[in-house]
């Protein structure tokens, strides 16, 4: 039972990928790392011996930190992160507990970061359903702070080598569709991020993004929500933060409620 200076790895995975999840910092040992150079989805790295350079850069608020197994490093940096005014806790068992039971992102996909730290794409302008929940994904479970650029399509590879953004739903490019798969189930297995509701919402988006709405029953739903976001907002960026909401509520229904249903009136027993 973690103390009150811990999390426990079954109340972090609870956070991860929903709007409530705290900062996960990474601060294993290089040797550690090396071992397995994986994160616990939406983590960054950071050195711990730097913590006094880098607390104030902290902009959330609540952090936890994570370490090979839950000891001095993570608990030492998080005492240092109260002392700065932050609410951080350690995650019990730190990394070697997590990766017993819980996803973990390969360090060897994630694009280069900019000189802020964040992860930068590109992508057509205008979009519908992929292009909406592969930053969702992205930002829920794999760089939070994500940066997302929408140009025309014929401009999408040469923005992306002008200004360091990695390409995304467009043909010819590492990330996007494959096959019968669209690029959100690319992203769910090329991330590690495969579970049984990221893996369910992924059937919904591929029924809705390639018309085959047979393929799961809510796909119409999420179609119709999709282009009427696409006819509220003429800003692309404005829509994604408004699809935001819009997958965060498809996320839990596919991890918390796919068995509840709904029916008012309740039918009258027969007596």
């Amino acid at each position: 039972m973690p103390s009150f200076l811990e999390i426990s790895t079954e109340k972090l995975s609870r956070l991860i990928g929903t709007p409530g999840a705290p900062c996960i910092i990474d601060v294993r040992t290089e040797t550690d790392f090396a071992l397995d150079p994986r994160l616990v989805p939406g983590s960054i790295r950071r050195d711990h011996a730097a913590v006094a350079s880098w607390a104030g850069s902290i902009d959330a608020d609540a952090v936890v930190v994570v370490c090979q197994k839950g000891g001095k490093l993570s608990h030492g940096v998080a005492a240092c992160l109260r002392h700065s005014g932050i609410d951080a806790e350690s995650l019990e068992g730190g990394f070697e507990a997590w990766i017993a039971g819980g996803a973990a992102v390969p360090e060897e996909k994630l694009p280069r970061r900019d000189a802020e730290g964040r992860t930068v794409w590109v992508t057509r302008a205008r979009p519908k359903i992929d292009r909406i929940a592969c930053p969702w994904l992205i930002r829920r479970f794999v760089d939070p702070d994500a940066v997302f650029l929408f140009v025309p399509a014929p401009e999408v590879c040469a923005v992306g080598e002008r200004f360091g953004a990695v390409p995304f739903d467009i043909e010819g490019v590492f990330w996007s569709h494959r096959g019968e798969f669209c690029t959100f189930d690319v992203m769910v297995e090329e991330f590690g991020l495969a579970s049984e509701p990221l893996l369910r919402l992924a059937q919904i988006i591929r029924a809705a993004d390639t018309a085959r709405l047979d393929l799961a029953p809510e796909a119409p739903g999420l179609l119709a929500a999709s282009l009427g976001l696409s006819r509220m907002y003429s800003d692309d960026l404005e829509q994604v933060e408004a699809g935001m909401l819009l997958y965060d509520a498809f996320f839990r229904w596919c991890r918390d409620a796919t068995e509840e249903t709904h029916n008012w009136p309740a039918p009258k027993k027969r007596a």
